[in-house]
């Protein structure tokens, strides 16, 4: 049977709107059998997967972050070309690297960026993998790049219970990539609270660029 329909809807932080209306969906419409997950961090996400989703035969719910709609990002003219579509299931390597794997999705991928340039001042040299799909998982690409660099960092902002990157952490210790590990998987999480009200106080409840320098320290014993 054949069900061919797209939901867009906003996800994720909002300022100073509160808990109501600032959540992070991603597990739990991944959580679904027979559902497919995307969620954009830039335009070329954006117009890839939505075609990618309109053209799908099956259901699919395309995630769309909020504070990312005032936000304008460079396309290259393939981008741009009438037949751009960016398959569904497919993670893309926004940054190669050698030292520690970095996995994230969405508005996260910002601070997962910001991570991986600060830890590129410290000479770390991290593989940041941009997910794009949360279901059907591209959990080929991230183990290819643990096999590499022996080290595991997930980065989102939704909360820590049962997330995306708890799950991309079972896969992993379920499969051969365990043993590659040389350091127990970081999780980058947003605070285990709902969200606060006041715009100053939720700041403090999301991941942020530091964290994720903190954590690759951590797993590369790095004081």
């Amino acid at each position: 049977v054949n069900v061919p329909i797209v939901f867009r809807g906003p996800n994720g932080p909002t300022p100073g709107v509160a808990a109501q209306h600032t959540q992070d969906f991603s597990s739990w419409f991944a959580f679904c059998p027979g559902l497919k997950v995307v969620i954009p961090y830039n335009s070329e996400d954006a117009k890839g997967l939505l075609k990618a989703a309109i053209q799908d035969d099956n259901p699919v719910v395309m995630l769309e972050d909020e504070l990312l709609y005032g936000h304008t990002f460079p396309v290259s003219s393939e981008v741009l070309s009438s037949n751009f579509v960016i398959p569904i299931g497919e993670a893309k390597i926004e940054v190669p690297g050698t030292d520690v794997t970095i996995v994230s999705y969405g508005k996260s991928m910002a601070q997962a960026f910001d991570g991986t340039e600060k830890l590129a001042k410290l000479g770390i040299h991290a593989e940041l993998i941009n997910l794009r799909t949360l279901r059907p998982l591209d959990s080929e690409c991230i183990k290819k790049s643990v096999k590499k660099t022996h080290r595991l960092i997930t980065v989102e902002v939704g909360w820590p219970f049962c997330n995306i990157g708890a799950e991309i952490s079972a896969q992993m210790a379920e499969s051969d990539v365990f043993d590659s590990l040389d350091a127990p998987i970081q999780r980058v999480t947003g605070v285990d609270i709902p969200m606060p009200y006041s715009e100053a106080v939720e700041v403090y409840s999301m991941p942020k660029g530091d964290h994720v320098v903190k954590a690759a320290k951590k797993i590369l014993n790095i004081s």
